[in-house]
């Protein structure tokens, strides 16, 4: 398992028993904590910094950096039209032909 970074300045709390439903978490930013962590992020070139929110074993929330990075896509390949096979002739139907089809 890869190494937990967490946000620093960012408190992440399971909702309040009181709280209404729509309400499904809260956050405390410590805001000179969280600025300085973020400049870090900065200097270091990042320009987004991605966090998931999660609950420990022991049912603790906190945030985290998200490590997720995506697949390369797969190469584009162009075919030219005339490499491709040639069509299938379409079979003209009429209105009687499709008599049947219709269920009302």
């Amino acid at each position: 398992m890869a190494d937990i970074e967490f946000v620093k300045g960012l408190i992440i709390k399971a909702p309040s028993e009181k709280a209404p439903d729509f309400v499904k978490a809260s956050i405390n930013i410590k805001v000179e904590e969280l600025g300085m962590w973020l400049r870090e992020k900065h200097k270091a070139g990042e320009e987004w910094v991605n966090i998931d929110v999660k609950e420990s074993k022991g049912g603790k929330w906190y945030a985290a950096v998200s490590t997720f990075k995506p697949k390369a896509q797969a190469e584009v390949i162009l075919v030219r039209a005339s490499d491709l096979p040639p069509p299938k002739k379409r079979t003209t139907l009429s209105a009687a032909d499709m008599e049947d089809d219709i269920p009302f």
